[in-house]
């Protein structure tokens, strides 16, 4: 399968000033293929989002290249490589104009890309997209103001959806929404996931969600892939401690089981991030190597699926060892 979206040793850096440099994405690879859900997770300010606008094309990396659908992002990307990835944002009251209908929102993509032949044509489709995402068809004359936070986000995506897109970047789809709305939009993508064999990059910090959504699992800290492998490996058998403490915060029914060390302290400042490796100060199995010496993504072996894999922590081996011995 040809990847849909290629993140080659992107580095992203914010100037604050002529000395102050914000380091948000540090040296990242990751791959999209198609029916694949990769989840990006972490906590806030990791450079998740900084990520998702990076594999859309929205900024231009600092170093480093992507490809979407094999073509360079950037100004020169060709229509259809443009349209062949779309993004869903956290926030569809921003994200929607509170003056036009849902209609027009739906539609206008249709009328950008030219992928319908007239008004009426236009309006169809509009409608096959509303009842596509579980809405009704007589949406088309509401406005944003007067439809739920659930369902405004299923306009956002059959928006997405009305480009024809190849890949989709949710950023925290289901963060501004309720415990029993976010199960019904979960389900949602799962199934338009497998209806039009799309592939997803998911950023979000909601474990529970990637852990239903994602095939695949990226954790990030501190602008850097820390870990990374199928959902069912990263869930079940974490290897680094930064994701092993992550996971001790998801409830658990029977607390007993818990093996995990609980996350302290603050993510550190991305514009004076610690020498090393940048979790050692948080880490309970920090050496004085670690605080010298920054981690290289290895491989580690096993099935995993594409990519395998993959780990950041100097001391894997011993941490693997002693947590199965």
């Amino acid at each position: 399968m040809a990847p849909l979206i290629e993140l080659d040793h992107v580095s992203y850096h914010y100037p604050l000033s002529r000395r102050q440099v914000v380091h948000a994405v540090q040296d990242v690879s990751l791959t999209l293929l198609p029916g694949r859900t990769l989840a990006v997770v972490g906590e806030s300010g990791c450079g998740k989002s900084t990520l998702a606008r990076l594999a859309v094309g929205l900024l231009t990396p600092t170093s480093g290249g992507v490809r979407i659908s094999g073509a360079p992002a950037g100004p020169a990307m060709t229509r259809a490589a443009r349209r062949s990835v779309q993004f869903v944002s956290q926030n569809p009251w921003a994200a929607l104009n509170p003056r036009k209908s849902i209609g027009h929102s739906v539609g206008l993509p249709l009328l950008v890309h030219g992928l319908s032949d007239g008004a009426a044509e236009r309006s169809a489709r509009v409608a096959e997209l509303l009842e596509q995402v579980g809405l009704p068809a007589h949406y088309v004359s509401r406005r944003p103001g007067g439809i739920s936070g659930g369902e405004l986000q299923r306009v956002t995506v059959a928006r997405a959806l009305a480009a024809q897109p190849r890949a989709v970047v949710l950023d925290e789809p289901t963060a501004s929404l309720d415990v029993a709305v976010k199960a019904t939009v979960v389900n949602l993508l799962l199934d338009l996931r497998e209806a039009l064999g799309l592939g997803y990059i998911l950023i979000t910090h909601e474990l529970d969600i990637a852990r239903h959504l994602a095939t695949h699992v990226a954790v990030m800290y501190l602008g850097r892939i820390v870990e990374y492998g199928s959902a069912e490996e990263v869930f079940g058998a974490p290897r680094h401690p930064y994701t092993r403490t992550l996971l001790a915060a998801i409830p658990v029914p029977d607390p007993t089981r818990r093996r995990l060390v609980a996350l302290h302290g603050e993510v550190p400042s991305a514009i004076r991030p610690p020498s090393g490796c940048a979790f050692h100060p948080r880490c309970p199995y920090s050496s004085s190597r670690c605080e010298a010496e920054i981690p290289a993504l290895v491989e580690l072996g096993g099935p995993g699926g594409p990519g395998g894999r993959w780990s950041a922590c100097l001391r894997d081996a011993e941490i693997a060892h002693a947590h199965h011995g």
